[in-house]
């Protein structure tokens, strides 16, 4: 099956949300709340500001996973850093390299903006999200983060 990754749509809220909830339940062993989790999903489609997300959709238009960017301004890099949350990808759909299909359309996305690079985390136990990470290209920051830097504006 192909995976394509596009901007998600207000029609993605749902499914979204289900995600972070799965996300959530999976990671940090706690029960979410689906109702607030949809209303921080439609959160950010009201207001551009917060942020935006990336879907990977499969041939029929199923969305099988996603990400949230983010944007943190660097004023000594005088660009913006775009930091990657919220990442999930359905158990059925993983390792089918949707993961690194979202994130290279992320690192596309934001080199095309003129981002200084890519930073997100991981919980410091959540090994698997580490090496997934380090997979893609990613390697741990000073700060206990992963980033990928384009290019330093010093």
């Amino acid at each position: 099956m192909h995976y394509r990754v596009e901007k998600a749509r207000p029609a993605d809220i749902e499914a979204i949300a289900a995600f972070q909830f799965e996300l959530v339940k999976e990671t940090d062993h706690l029960k979410p709340d689906l109702e607030r989790m949809l209303r921080g999903v439609r959160r950010v489609f009201e207001d551009s500001s917060i942020g935006f997300y990336l879907v990977a959709r499969d041939d029929s238009g199923t969305p099988a996973g996603c990400l949230l960017i983010q944007r943190e301004w660097s004023d000594w890099r005088d660009a913006f850093i775009w930091w990657i949350h919220s990442v999930y990808v359905s158990p059925e759909c993983r390792k089918r390299g949707i993961l690194r299909s979202l994130i290279v359309q992320a690192e596309h996305l934001a080199r095309n903006e003129g981002a200084a690079g890519l930073r997100l985390y991981a919980e410091t136990n959540n090994m698997t999200a580490k090496a997934a990470y380090e997979k893609v290209g990613f390697r741990p920051g000073e700060y206990d983060f992963f980033e990928k830097m384009f290019y330093t504006r010093l």
